[in-house]
């Protein structure tokens, strides 16, 4: 699954189904300078960028 990896805060993020731009389901990414994100398998973002899974987009995860 791809999702949307803020680079700035670490934080991955799940792409909004059906959404052309880098927009979230959590929508936190609506106002962000697209230029910190990136389209990245959710994985991917794990084990590269050390980024943690955003709480809004994800079930079970606590946080941001």
């Amino acid at each position: 699954m791809n999702g949307v990896l803020n680079e700035r805060t670490r934080t991955v993020h799940k792409h909004e189904t059906g959404a052309t731009a880098l927009h979230t389901t959590c929508g936190v990414t609506f106002d962000l300078d697209p230029d910190k994100l990136r389209e990245i398998p959710v994985e991917q973002a794990a084990t590269e960028y050390d980024a943690r899974r955003c709480g809004r987009c994800f079930d079970g995860v606590g946080g941001y």
